[in-house]
């Protein structure tokens, strides 16, 4: 089966990230969709393995077979675990329903370290940015600041929220170029601090729940198995 129609015909669940997931779209933004497959369980029982995942069909389409996606949300990678909590879902059926329901037994203390992690990656593009043209990608300014800002938000809370709500103005001004850059290092710095402040007292548990999700992993297994016997 080739991968594109493992997206068409096995996905669980689908949704819109990005800008517009973000709350901080406008008329130029791109439309960037994020899905999650199941992938037939007696794929796994031959040489070739399904995919773990896929790009497409459709234009700024990527989904990811529903074990990696697990995996990976399990480490804490930003990415999936906003993918999860994305306020614009397209489809989603029983087993993705579950996948949701599932969204508390992903996080834990270890987002400080992949946000922060990401969040570092991110800065020194920037900074290279800075030093070869003399001013940052401002979009990619605007992102970051969101971003650890979701990150003290989530350790204070134990929530993890995407839509920037009454954010959407200022960090539009900054991706129009209209805050200094040194404005911004400000606003980056301040809220790291503040993530390092919110861990020690953060709700979220020092591990992911692994348990619950690998007995929903195995019974998602064995129902696609018993379907096709």
């Amino acid at each position: 089966m080739r991968p594109e129609d493992l997206v068409r015909h096995h996905t669980i669940y689908a949704c819109v990230m990005g800008s517009r997931a973000f709350g901080l779209a406008t008329g130029d933004s791109d439309t960037d969709r994020r899905g999650v497959f199941l992938a037939p369980t007696p794929l796994f029982w031959r040489f070739e393995k399904p995919p773990t995942h896929c790009e497409g069909p459709g234009e700024e389409q990527f989904s990811w077979e529903l074990e990696r996606f697990c995996e990976l949300a399990l480490r804490g990678n930003p990415n999936i675990l906003e993918c999860l909590h994305s306020p614009l879902v397209e489809h989603v059926d029983d087993t993705g329903r579950e996948l949701l329901s599932l969204r508390d037994a992903f996080l834990s203390r270890r987002a400080y370290d992949t946000f922060t992690r990401y969040a570092l990656g991110q800065r020194k593009k920037l900074d290279a940015d800075v030093r070869t043209t003399g001013a940052p990608r401002w979009k990619h300014a605007m992102h970051l600041l969101r971003l650890l800002t979701s990150a003290r938000d989530l350790l204070r809370t134990g929530e993890l929220r995407i839509d920037v709500g009454d954010g959407r103005e200022p960090l539009l001004a900054v991706k129009r170029g209209e805050v200094s850059w040194a404005e911004v290092e400000a606003r980056m710095a301040g809220l790291a601090a503040q993530a390092e402040e919110a861990l020690a007292g953060s709700p979220l548990p020092p591990e992911p729940d692994h348990a619950r999700v690998a007995d929903y992993l195995f019974r998602v297994r064995r129902a696609s198995a018993l379907a096709t016997v």
